[in-house]
């Protein structure tokens, strides 16, 4: 509690008029600011934690965590005089903290002169550095073509029943920057998860040592749904600490964001503020940009934070506010497609309408290989031209094709067999997934890539062995 609301506490006030649902609603209120910290000790001594959500003209209105039984209207409310901030210091690395940055890892408390208000602050636009430098996921279909670059934001959209936490736990084993001197971190911050699915990452942490570098903060499906608001912007928060001061470079998983949204919009019904589409608040956009601006890399700062939220599209509908709004804000998307998970494609990702828009700036000579942007270029021709060829095959039969359509029909297959599916436990670097690449590439006549410079099918591209005729 102490890592939230401090030492001092301030005025204790008794002016509680109305309890609605977790928001009470309060007059007579002086010297209170917007986002202050609040204690709320109900008769029966119980206390809880809570946090203005507006003030004005002597009135405000305070949300409070975890469940309003035994509130009545003459609770004691006692206003601390400050937002919500966490202690931060070298220890949080390897440790695992509730929704509230409260350890449950039966480790000791996070104590340090360090204290960080979770709102942070943004990024000034002129002290930012364009990203340009590649994170390796050991996953080929992102490395390959939807390449992941620090300081950047690459959300995974996914669905309901899609492998989206295997994906994710494999990425927070994985990922790594490249170069001998650079340290990587790892903050995985979970919203609304179930305890199956938190015990699942956290042996899988522990399994393979990645906890050591990692800080992962748990907001169960059991806990206290609203403080579902505070637990990214902890998450961020310690990130940030990360990054900025200890000079390391973090990649942030956010799971799921769909969650969070949720809290916001029934928050927002309680309030009685109009409703915007599918009854979100107005300002969903805007609460969403406060949380995926944070990424990003500092002048003359060593580290770098870099994103990765998944969410699950209600109904597999990209046009959903939530994915449509995290389009905007972020720089790509990560599309899991139920088709290819239906044929056992492991990771079922479909890179066609999938796009890293920072891609170009994190690879090529010297960040990975100099022919890695045109073999992507080419890889992503050969496989949409091999989906035509499939969904004609489907109306006429594979016989009804040309030899070409049918050179490209089995490069489709071999590539969502061989490129896109990986084992779970499969770890492949950039030249592992770039010799997969040219060796599907190879299944084409030389004179179809056309998306690559000569001199890179010269080094790399094995020209198909003609069959001799036996006598």
């Amino acid at each position: 509690m102490e890592s939230m609301l401090g030492k001092t506490h301030g005025l204790i006030h008794r002016g509680l008029k109305e309890i609605r649902g977790s928001l009470l609603m309060v007059d007579n209120v002086e010297n209170v600011g917007y986002d202050e910290m609040v204690t709320v000790r109900a008769p029966d001594g119980a206390e809880r934690i809570g946090r203005v959500l507006e003030v004005g003209r002597g009135k405000a209105v305070i949300q409070i965590f975890g469940g309003e039984m035994g509130l009545q209207v003459d609770s004691a409310i006692n206003y601390t005089g400050s937002a919500f901030k966490i202690p931060l210091s070298n220890e949080i690395l390897g440790r695992i903290f509730n929704g509230v940055f409260q350890p449950i890892d039966d480790g000791p408390p996070i104590i340090s002169s360090e204290i960080e208000d979770i709102n942070g602050s943004p990024i000034n636009p002129k002290a930012r550095t364009y990203p340009n430098n590649f994170i390796q996921t050991g996953v080929s279909a992102i490395d390959g073509m939807l390449s992941l670059v620090r300081g950047q934001k690459l959300p995974i959209f996914s669905e309901s029943g899609l492998p989206h936490n295997r994906l994710i736990a494999q990425i927070s084993r994985q990922a790594t920057v490249l170069g001998e001197k650079e340290e990587f971190a790892i903050v995985f911050s979970a919203m609304g998860l179930r305890h199956d699915e938190a015990e699942y990452f956290i042996n899988e942490f522990r399994k393979s040592g990645a906890l050591e570098r990692s800080i992962i903060i748990l907001n169960l499906a059991d806990d206290p749904a609203i403080e579902r608001l505070f637990t990214p912007r902890i998450a961020l928060t310690a990130a940030e600490y990360v990054a900025f001061k200890l000079g390391m470079h973090v990649l942030v998983i956010l799971s799921d964001m769909t969650n969070y949204a949720e809290v916001l919009r029934a928050l927002s019904a309680a309030r009685e503020e109009v409703p915007s589409r599918k009854g979100y608040p107005g300002y969903l956009y805007s609460d969403l940009a406060s949380i995926y601006e944070r990424a990003g890399i500092i002048e003359g700062m060593s580290g770098s934070l870099t994103q990765m939220p998944i969410l699950t599209m209600p109904g597999g509908d990209i046009q959903h506010p939530i994915p449509d709004l995290s389009g905007y804000i972020t720089e790509g998307q990560v599309f899991l497609d139920r088709d290819l998970y239906m044929r056992g494609v492991y990771p079922p990702i479909n890179v066609l309408p999938s796009l890293s828009r920072l891609m170009r700036k994190g690879i090529g000579k010297g960040k990975t290989r100099e022919d890695h942007g045109d073999v992507a270029d080419q890889l992503y021709g050969a496989y949409a031209r091999g989906r035509q060829a499939r969904d004609l095959s489907r109306i006429v039969g594979e016989v009804g094709l040309s030899e070409d359509e049918k050179l490209y029909l089995k490069f489709t297959d071999n590539f969502e067999t061989q490129f896109i599916n990986q084992k779970e436990y499969e770890n492949r670097t950039i030249e592992d997934s770039l010799s997969i690449a040219w060796k599907l590439l190879s299944i084409l006549p030389e004179k179809g890539l056309t998306r690559i410079h000569e001199e890179y099918i010269e080094r790399f591209y094995s020209k198909p062995e003609v069959p001799t005729q036996t006598e």
